[in-house]
Order: C-alpha cells, then sequence, then structure tokens
C-alpha cells in the first residue's frame, strides 16, 4: 500500500460523490422546465421498476413545459399514474401518444422550500466526503502501525487528504450556490 494509492482511491471516492449531488441536484426544481425533473422517476415496466428516461424520449421545447413521449404506447397509462404520485405536484395532461407536463412558476415560499432541500443535499455530500478522509486517515494510520509506511509518508497523505476534502467542500459549496441561485431568480 503506498500512500499515493490510498489519496488516488479516496480521490476517485470523492469525484463519485460530487457526481451524485449533479444527478440528485437535477430533481430539484428550479422555476424552468428541466428533463432532469422526470428523467429518473421509477415506473414499472413489465414489473421492473425502470427510469423513465429509458421508457420515453424527454423534452423541454419551452421554459415551462415537459414533453414525455414513450417508446411503447402502452405504457401511456403507467407513466400518467407514476408522475401523478410523486413528489412533483404535476399533473400530466395525456395528449394523444404522449404527455406533457406543464411547469407552473414557482411561488416565493415554494423556491426557498426547494432552495434549502438543495442545501441539505449539499451538506449530505459534504458528511460523505468527510467520512471518505476519516477512511483514508485510518487506511493511513494502520499502514503506519503496520511498517508498510513512515511517519512522515503518513503524515503527507493526510495532508493530502485535507486539502481534497477542502477543494470537494469548496465544489459542493459553489455547485449548491449556484443551484440554489438558479432556484431563486424569478
Amino acid at each position: 500500500m503506498s500512500v499515493q494509492s490510498v489519496v488516488t482511491e479516496h480521490q476517485s471516492k470523492m469525484s463519485k460523490t460530487i457526481e451524485v449531488l449533479h444527478n440528485d441536484l437535477k430533481g430539484v426544481r428550479t422555476g424552468r422546465a428541466s428533463t432532469g425533473l422526470v428523467e429518473n422517476i421509477l415506473v414499472e415496466y413489465y414489473g421492473n421498476p425502470t427510469p423513465l428516461k429509458q421508457l420515453a424520449n424527454l423534452a423541454a421545447p419551452q421554459g415551462d413545459l415537459i414533453v414525455i413521449k414513450p417508446f411503447d404506447v402502452s405504457i401511456l397509462k403507467e407513466i400518467e399514474k407514476t408522475i401523478k404520485n410523486s413528489d412533483l405536484s404535476i399533473a400530466p395532461v395525456v395528449d394523444g401518444k404522449l404527455l406533457r407536463l406543464n411547469i407552473p412558476p414557482l411561488s416565493q415560499e415554494r423556491r426557498t422550500q426547494m432552495s434549502t432541500q438543495a442545501k441539505n443535499m449539499g451538506e449530505q455530500a459534504k458528511i460523505v466526503i468527510r467520512n471518505i478522509r476519516r477512511d483514508a486517515n485510518k487506511e493511513l494510520d494502520k499502514g503506519e502501525k503496520d511498517k508498510l509506511i513512515t511517519e512522515d509518508d503518513r503524515d503527507h497523505g493526510k495532508k493530502q487528504m485535507d486539502d481534497l476534502t477542502k477543494d470537494f467542500v469548496k465544489k459542493i459549496d459553489d455547485i449548491i450556490k449556484a443551484k440554489s441561485d438558479e432556484i431563486m431568480q424569478n
């Protein structure tokens, strides 16, 4: 076990945490229509929960509309039911072989709630990042205890992990600030 391999492995885990945060934030409503709101909604398809993006073409042709065109028209009713039962609070309109979702403008109170939700997601991501740092530090301590690395190497590795943690926490703060600004725009 080298210090660099520990740092690289945990840096990769931190990067994945950022990717997960990006994907989670796609589902947070902003003032305009985005296919990210619905693409990961799970629809029962032949007994299997399947993400909507695998079952239909999704488009946002204008700022207040999402159009869903299923590949298999027979699943239209199931998609409609799933969206009605989701926490989106949007009623789909069946229009022949496709669904239309009219995205109403957000009230200021709802924008504040959505912004808070995004900030909470950011805090959860920061906790994951810090836990990854803790795991890396434990691994470095164990390597030093088992005489696989020197004390100086361990300390250098811990400093690298601290620097990485600061960088990733800053990235999360920047991502959340951008998302909150997007939500709060009128």
